[in-house]
């Protein structure tokens, strides 16, 4: 077993935390930015709605409830992408919070 002080202790698991912290407010950015409402998902719904816009015209109501189906079904994965991606960055700032806290109070502690 490797012998750590408690400052050494409160320095490794501080080191830790941000080391995490970090990578998953990146991460969290990467996904907002990357997975927002991208190329593929804006021609998916821009042929849907032409899709739906088709089947007004000739009365065909199977048709638009499986377009408006779709474009709904667009949206909730839009809106989960941006979900996870909010998490990871609130989770990101607690971890960093968290290293701070335990990094502050190093110097509270009797020696």
């Amino acid at each position: 077993m490797i012998p750590l002080s408690l400052i050494e202790m409160q320095l490794l698991i501080a080191a830790v935390l941000f080391i995490i912290g970090c990578v998953s407010v990146l991460l969290g950015v990467f996904i907002l930015i990357s997975r927002g409402y991208n190329r593929e998902l804006r021609a998916i719904a821009t042929h849907t709605a032409r899709l739906g816009h088709k089947g007004l015209a000739q009365d065909v109501s199977g048709l638009v409830s499986s377009a408006s189906g779709l474009i709904e079904s667009i949206n909730q994965l839009v809106r989960t992408a941006s979900g996870v991606g909010a998490f990871l960055i609130f989770l990101g700032m607690i971890m960093l919070a968290s290293c701070y806290w335990i990094i502050s109070q190093i110097d509270s502690l009797p020696i």
